[in-house]
């Protein structure tokens, strides 16, 4: 079974300094019919303008990804960390028993693009931690390069949860497959471009939640990138 969650269909606010899109409920944004699916929590795509950004707020207990599309995202929390996040990097964020932050556009002239993501943990409770490593595009040129997973495995983000997390990147006619375990759920989220899942077309920023189906086949039908998410 595939449902669509067709990016027009988003909750939508345009604060000025940023405009937001959320996939599922968040903030001011509630539909009873899109409140996540599985452990996957948030797929926020954000836009933040020159010089403006998230001053520092709080979380606990969820596990976040920040995957910047265009531009750098500054980030610092009350772990010590500070960096500059670019396109092809990927942060994690385990927020645990506690953890603040902020992020800022680091350019003072162009915006900075970029998806949150947010997954419920296995368990409440855990020391906050946080990583950062770059992808390179290179290695998902018509592949499935692992992005983040329960055990780093092919060196990817560990994160604190039974997923696996991939990014692929098709060319017009490239195809990627994947073959869920019985019992396992997949999302797709669309990036850039447009590709074929089986018979259907999802155009940039339209997501899938699909259950009870033994493979999956996504083909380019434009230069696309994707994100695919393997669920318990």
């Amino acid at each position: 079974m595939i449902t669509l969650r067709m990016a027009a269909s988003r909750g939508h606010f345009d604060h000025g300094w940023l405009d937001t899109y959320h996939t599922f409920s968040f903030g001011e944004y509630v539909h009873p019919d899109h409140t996540g699916f599985r452990t996957l929590r948030v797929i926020n795509e954000d836009r933040v303008q020159p010089g403006a950004g998230f001053p520092t707020h709080h979380h606990e207990n969820m596990e976040i990804l920040t995957f910047v599309l265009d531009g750098a995202l500054e980030h610092k929390d009350s772990m010590g960390n500070g960096s500059v996040i670019r396109a092809d990097d990927v942060q994690r964020m385990s927020a645990g028993t506690g953890v603040t932050h902020s992020e800022f556009n680091a350019s003072d002239e162009e915006p900075v693009h970029f998806l949150q993501i947010w997954v419920l943990p296995d368990r409440r409770g855990i020391n906050p931690g946080y990583e950062q490593k770059t992808f390179s595009a290179a290695r998902r040129d018509g592949l499935m390069q692992l992005i983040a997973s329960a055990d780093g495995r092919d060196g990817s983000l560990v994160v604190h949860q039974d997923i696996r997390l991939w990014a692929a990147a098709l060319r017009p006619g490239q195809a990627v497959s994947h073959e869920p375990a019985p019992g396992r759920h997949t999302w797709v989220q669309v990036t850039r471009g447009s590709v074929d899942l089986e018979d259907l077309t999802l155009n940039r920023n339209d997501g899938a939640a699909i259950s009870d189906e033994a493979s999956l086949t996504l083909r380019g039908r434009s230069d696309a990138e994707i994100l695919l998410f393997d669920l318990g």
